[in-house]
């Protein structure tokens, strides 16, 4: 699992690109996040990163009745979130190579 330092850096990225691809509510993005093997992420880190991209306009919630309790608050990523992604993830490939070029090597 990643550390939660860097978790916050890259946790937008991440919930952006699982929106893209069906939207999802909060304990549904945390079992996939944890699923993936990117981390055990806490309410308290996941529901203000998920109001953060509303409130950006980059997920738009809907609420739906749930068939195990309480309606759910899902969320589904906006145009601009789209948008958002695309940007998001080539800025990551570049931090992502640059740091694999430093620690390749040393790394197997």
């Amino acid at each position: 699992m990643t550390p939660r330092p860097w978790l916050h850096g890259f946790l937008d990225l991440c919930l952006l690109a699982m929106l893209r691809e069906r939207p999802d509510y909060g304990y549904g993005l945390a079992q996939r996040l944890a699923a993936a093997g990117v981390a055990d992420v806490p309410g308290g880190t996941l529901y203000p990163a998920l109001l953060r991209l509303e409130q950006q306009g980059l997920a738009s919630p809907s609420w739906a009745p749930s068939e195990a309790g309480p309606r759910r608050k899902y969320y589904e990523i906006t145009p601009a979130g789209r948008a958002a992604l695309d940007a998001q993830a080539a800025e990551w490939r570049g931090f992502r190579d640059g740091v694999d070029s430093l620690i390749g090597e040393h790394v197997r």
